[in-house]
């Protein structure tokens, strides 16, 4: 369903054209002196120009009439959680390649989580254990 802006522009459009046209028909048929010279004006752009003027009275008209929406509200900006700050011995899940603080969320409250030790490990991109 069109909206009320887009009926309200073409109409505009369409009236501003409509006018356009009717004002170079009345320039055209001013300078004719007989009726059978003034008929292709009339007909190129009286005609056309006042449809066209109807048109965008129409549709102007029919955007008045639509109820207009308030525009949706955006969804509020994610907060960006800070990383956790506990101290302590850095954790890892056996087998796993990245280091993380011990309330970090993707190790807190796993009883499988050990000590990192001197294991060669990535820093978690979540806690961000120490600087990159």
């Amino acid at each position: 369903m069109p909206t009320a802006r887009i009926l309200w522009w073409s109409g505009l459009a369409a009236a501003a054209g409509g006018a356009v046209l009717c004002a170079l028909g009345w320039y055209g048929i001013s300078g004719e002196r007989f009726a059978e010279r003034q008929l292709p004006y009339l007909a190129s752009c009286t005609v056309p120009g006042a449809a066209l003027l109807v048109a965008g009275a129409v549709l102007v008209g029919a955007a008045a009439l639509l109820p207009v929406r308030p525009p949706e509200p955006e969804p509020p900006a994610p907060r960006e959680t800070p990383p956790p700050s506990s101290d302590g011995p850095f954790l890892r899940v056996p087998g796993g390649t990245l280091a993380h603080r011990p309330d970090c969320p993707l190790v807190a409250g796993k009883e499988e989580a050990v000590e990192a030790g001197d294991a060669q490990l990535a820093p978690c991109p979540v806690c961000e254990p120490w600087p990159p």
